[in-house]
């Protein structure tokens, strides 16, 4: 079957996911690029169409960075990934923050409470919105994903509630030397996740720290 993973997301050192106050001119809230400065100069964030940095980078980070698309086959998202709203959608012409050709490629699920027809874009990216708890949004998904892996791609609510229903094969989190002291904590009710993941560090020149959970044998 189908693994389901989790890369490239990064809390701060007191564990928020995101800021407090999202917005459309702040997708991340008070912590601003803060979270992503570490992988936003690498080469595989440069070639997504973050441009206007500085040279692009190919070390530690750039080698995790680059595993978010080995042989995924839909991407599953929550609301606010998608969209700096919440509620009824007061119309559909938002597509999203990525452009006309969004870096993903694949089928996309939104999980909102407010389903709306599917928004095909360029690249073979089309928006699915759904309204599913984590176990019935996964069945759709594998069933987009004809055989790959299902990755769960935010925001911290939505990366929290998968391995909260024991859903999760790989998790990829990279904790950066920062504290926000407020926003969305990653960790609410994970206690014990230890007992079900083989859990490897990798500390990064960047000053950041690459976690990988892999779920035990017979978990």
């Amino acid at each position: 079957m189908s693994r389901v993973r989790v890369h490239n997301f990064s809390i701060s050192l007191d564990g928020f996911g995101v800021g407090e106050s999202q917005s459309l001119e702040a997708p991340f809230g008070h912590a601003g690029e803060r979270l992503l400065r570490w992988a936003l100069p690498t080469r595989t964030f440069q070639r997504m169409g973050f441009h206007g940095r500085e040279e692009s980078t190919v070390g530690v980070d750039d080698a995790f960075a680059s595993n978010w698309a080995e042989d995924i086959g839909v991407e599953i998202m929550g609301r606010n990934k998608f969209a700096p709203s919440r509620g009824p959608w007061e119309n559909e012409e938002w597509r999203g923050w990525w452009g006309d050709d969004p870096p993903f490629h694949t089928p996309v699920m939104v999980l909102t409470h407010y389903p709306r027809l599917p928004l095909e874009m360029e690249g073979g990216t089309t928006f699915y919105f759904v309204n599913a708890d984590p176990p019935e949004a996964l069945r759709r998904a594998r069933q987009l994903a004809e055989g790959k892996d299902v990755r769960i791609g935010g925001g911290t609510t939505t990366v929290r509630e998968f391995p909260q229903a024991d859903l999760i094969d790989q998790m990829h989190i990279v904790v950066v030397p920062i504290l926000l002291g407020r926003g969305e904590r990653l960790w609410e009710v994970l206690e014990g996740l230890e007992d079900r993941f083989t859990i490897e560090s990798v500390v990064s020149g960047s000053g950041v720290i690459h976690l990988t959970f892999t779920r035990r044998v017979g978990a």
